[in-house]
């Protein structure tokens, strides 16, 4: 994900002046279940761009033929799944998201501007939004307004002085933040590497302590892109640590499927039973010599995002791509042990080769092209607060450079349906949620935190 605001603005003239009022068609192709067989066929799934809202629902329909009927604003694709199998499979995968409805239409509110260079937002348990900076800065926003001085700032251990991928990128409080203070940041250092460290708050409960850090992790960065960033504490109480390929194009490094580096993963470790961390004895791949135990998943490019629901415990996180295609991935509560497939692949299609091995690897629930104009998805969040049921299940996720907001909810059967529903254009490089469940989108082009609320 780049952040060097002239070329996003030059991105943006570019899309405007070769919008025009025309239309688009998004193509979506069949997206297969993870560690499941593609189904014989082909079924393709059309959607309008975001100018007129269509969800797109992908369908495996064992009674029907190969087919597409469009009834309305949904596509439906039914197909024949392949011959079953003779023998019990091994791998029995677990239940999928009950269904929800797919939101129509939302509307941004603003909550506070002036917010430079957004990288994410988290809570604390109470009222307050904590929101972190590139360049360095926590900031408050506490009943609509940016406190005036920073809860932290550590633009003296970070460098931004290139456009890059650098800097302050994520930050988590500890489950049991309001007893102990800590709180959690990922940022590269002056010599561009990734440092995981722990704070504790002062007596000011607006203030951390400066002289509190203590080293976590630190992670050798071979470039100054695909630093993921993205820290979480799951459900689980363990805290995941989501790290980009370490850049460079087309991942020359091969660090996606190195399981002997920590780059191209993502990470799972137990920060309270010992010091610096522990490694969860559920982790998929303790006692592996070939694999970091360190390691929860891999086979990630930038993954961008990472959210868990908090009703279900699944996992869900946006991975950036290369040259042609964004992606969605979710991953059921508790299950481990993944490979989504980079650099093998770039979401569901062979990356540089005509033809690929995807035995083992676990595709992702959502695709787009970057022929409508997109670049960099960013992901997302999930609504799970008490305010608005219409929106209830709906996963919110966006692109940095097309500008579009996309719902997605799970049909209850391994299918999911998608539709754009932003009204503006709307730079985002972070959705997230405050302790109500209220969802959030930052814009980057404006600087400001918007709520998400159903239009209307």
């Amino acid at each position: 994900m780049s952040f060097f605001r002239p070329v996003l603005l030059l991105l943006l003239a570019l899309l405007l002046s070769g919008c025009n009022g025309e239309t688009e068609t998004v193509v979506t192709p069949p997206i297969a279940p993870a560690n499941t067989p593609e189904p014989a066929g082909e079924a393709v799934a059309t959607a309008a761009p975001a100018e007129s809202p269509t969800s797109v629902v992908i369908v495996i329909d064992s009674t029907e033929p190969t087919a597409a009927a469009e009834s309305g604003d949904v596509v439906t694709a039914t197909e024949a799944p392949a011959d079953l199998p003779t023998e019990e499979p091994a791998i029995v995968m677990p239940a999928f998201p009950a269904a929800a409805n797919l939101i129509g239409a939302i509307r941004l509110v603003p909550v506070a501007s002036g917010l430079w260079n957004m990288t994410n937002m988290a809570h604390a348990g109470d009222e307050r939004i904590f929101v972190t900076g590139q360049g360095g800065q926590v900031w408050i926003i506490e009943n609509g307004a940016v406190l005036g001085e920073p809860f932290l700032d550590v633009s003296s251990l970070t460098d931004l002085t290139d456009a890059t991928e650098r800097g302050l990128l994520d930050i988590a409080f500890h489950p049991d933040y309001s007893e102990n203070g800590y709180f959690y940041i990922n940022y590269t250092d002056l010599n561009g590497h990734s440092v995981v460290s722990r704070w504790q708050v002062s007596d000011d409960p607006n203030r951390a302590d400066p002289n509190s850090e203590s080293i976590i992790l630190q992670v050798q960065q071979p470039y100054n892109n695909h630093n993921g960033g993205q820290i979480e504490f799951g459900p689980d109480g363990y805290l995941y640590i989501g790290f980009g390929d370490g850049g460079n194009q087309g991942d020359t490094e091969g660090n996606g499927q190195n399981t002997q580096t920590l780059l191209g993963a993502i990470l799972r470790i137990d920060v309270d039973s010992a010091a610096p961390y522990a490694i969860p004895a559920d982790n998929p791949f303790v006692n592996d010599d070939n694999v970091r135990n360190e390691i929860w998943a891999y086979g990630v490019r930038n993954p961008w995002g990472l959210q868990f629901d908090s009703l279900t415990g699944d996992l869900y996180f946006a991975d950036v791509g290369q040259d042609l295609w964004e992606e969605v991935n979710w991953q059921p509560a508790g299950v481990g042990g993944q490979n989504y497939g980079w650099n093998i692949l770039e979401a569901t299609h062979c990356y540089g080769a005509e033809n690929c091995d995807e035995t083992g690897l676990t595709l992702p629930i959502h695709e787009y092209n970057h022929d409508i104009g997109a670049c960099s998805i960013t992901g997302g969040a999930i609504y799970r607060g008490d305010e608005y049921p219409q929106m209830q299940g709906n996963y919110f996720f966006g692109d940095l450079c097309l500008g579009s907001i996309w719902a997605m909810v799970s049909n209850g059967d391994g299918t999911w349906s998608v539709r754009a529903v932003q009204p503006q254009w709307v730079s985002s490089v972070v959705f997230a949620a405050d302790a109500a469940g209220n969802l959030y989108v930052g814009d980057r082009g404006t600087d400001t935190l918007f709520r998400i609320e159903p239009a209307g």
